[in-house]
């Protein structure tokens, strides 16, 4: 129990022993008073501390958001057990073991039957409060967790954007373009050789671009097509090297961004057949890196790091590892991690993001709805009976509204958690499927 609880717990005590010592007890005197603090103590830590533990426990165990219906029925049963047993204990150490009034035959015998059945719905009250309180807490942190997972889908989305407008790089198309045309003339059948290799390149690109990750397989032979095209534009000048163990073949990586590297390379370095640009793409460790010799082109704009940027917000959606990146005097290096499994990523659909949510908001309307009967049913009865045993304490009429109101409610928690339109639905798609 947290210690703000306990704190709340304590003046709870303090204000009903003051309560009922001003209110009901005839000998005001310090004795009577320590014997309502007492017991007030007593009730407020046995019943709400345990009703506390209770609903904390439940919801490591069964948390709402994943198993609603379960947590429902669980916690139903449990806080009538509960607090049966321990209404009981609080009237016993109250009546025999404190203020002796009654012998143990005498408490168990009925006569305190009535009084511990009040106390139980007061205690159930107690109860239901809590675990309505608990489960407006988790659904304001599930509302915050998809407002979080709103974020990285628009997040991702601009990232995709920004790798598509890198991708298809206007630069690069017409400096291929340029290559091609002059190879027409010259050697056609390398200009054939070069327009597929263009081909696959952007073939690959339309399909990748809408994945999260690709195996390092692809990625490796898409890259190699790629650098065929620079080899075949800047011939001697550059020179790329590949040592990737075959072991990472199989794992994964965020699609195109060896492209973007590869890129960036040529970008900002100048490759000439006497100093030739070198690039070496290699494992090392759980990661994949690509280097090259630093050879810095004199640029008058300077770089905005778009490439980079996109290739790191890409993983930082995929994975907590990050993408180094190493500069020295002599080689700039970027090492980007290698994923062992494909990641789970979130789904763009925007259609079925808006049928989730409004499937999962009316859903929340209905167990809220539930609670609310529930909490104003406890409220209502427990007053109804002690009006009762207050001003009748033999005609018992406090049955019919508890009966009556007690049938619909259990209706209610029937409707929203077993016997729905979400059972039936249930039950539909299972006979469906033993069709197919």
């Amino acid at each position: 129990m947290k210690r703000k609880e306990i704190i709340t717990l304590f003046w709870v005590s303090v204000a009903v022993s003051m309560f009922l010592f001003f209110a009901f007890t005839e000998n005001k005197n310090l004795e009577n008073f320590l014997y309502t603090l007492l017991i007030s103590f007593i009730y407020s830590f046995v019943l709400g501390g345990a009703n506390g533990l209770l609903n904390t426990f439940l919801n490591k165990k069964i948390p709402w958001a994943e198993a609603t219906t379960k947590r429902a029925f669980i916690s139903i049963a449990s806080i009538f057990i509960t607090n049966f047993i321990l209404v009981y204990f609080c009237n016993y150490i109250n009546f025999v073991v404190i203020q002796k009034g009654a012998t143990t035959e005498a408490f168990f015998s009925g006569k305190y039957n009535f009084l511990n059945w009040f106390t139980i719905n007061v205690a159930l009250l107690i109860s239901a409060f809590l675990h309505a309180k608990g489960f407006m807490e988790e659904l304001k942190k599930v509302s915050r967790k998809e407002v979080v997972e709103q974020k990285l889908i628009a997040k991702s989305a601009n990232a995709q954007f920004e790798s598509l407008k890198n991708q298809l790089d206007p630069h690069f198309l017409f400096n291929s373009l340029n290559v091609l045309s002059s190879l027409i003339d010259e050697n056609p059948q390398q200009a054939q050789k070069f327009t597929a290799s263009m081909s696959k390149i952007y073939r690959y690109v339309l399909e990748q671009k809408d994945k999260e990750a690709v195996t390092v397989e692809d990625e490796l032979e898409f890259a190699k097509t790629y650098c065929d095209l620079l080899k075949t534009r800047f011939e001697d000048s550059v020179d790329f090297i590949f040592d990737v163990k075959k072991e990472d073949f199989r794992k994964y990586v965020v699609p195109l961004s060896l492209q973007l590297l590869l890129e960036n390379c040529i970008k900002h370095n100048f490759a000439t057949s006497s100093r030739p640009l070198t690039v070496r793409i290699f494992s090392d460790g759980d990661a994949l890196c690509i280097e090259n010799n630093l050879q810095v082109r004199e640029q008058i704009k300077e770089s905005s790091g778009i490439g980079l940027s996109n290739i790191v917000q890409r993983y930082s959606l995929l994975t907590k590892r990050n993408v180094f990146i190493e500069k020295s005097e002599d080689y700039f290096k970027v090492k980007l991690p290698v994923l062992a499994t494909k990641p789970n990523v979130i789904s763009t659909e925007p259609d079925g993001q808006y049928k989730a949510y409004k499937k999962a908001q009316k859903r929340v309307k209905e167990i809220k709805g539930f609670y609310t009967n529930l909490i104003s049913y406890c409220i209502v009865c427990s007053f109804l009976v002690f009006i009762n045993l207050v001003t009748q304490s033999r005609n018992h009429w406090f049955w019919f509204p508890v009966l009556g109101w007690g049938i619909g409610v259990a209706s209610h928690a029937f409707k929203v958690f077993g016997i729905g339109e979400a059972w039936q639905e249930k039950k539909i798609r299972e006979i469906m499927n033993k069709q197919k």
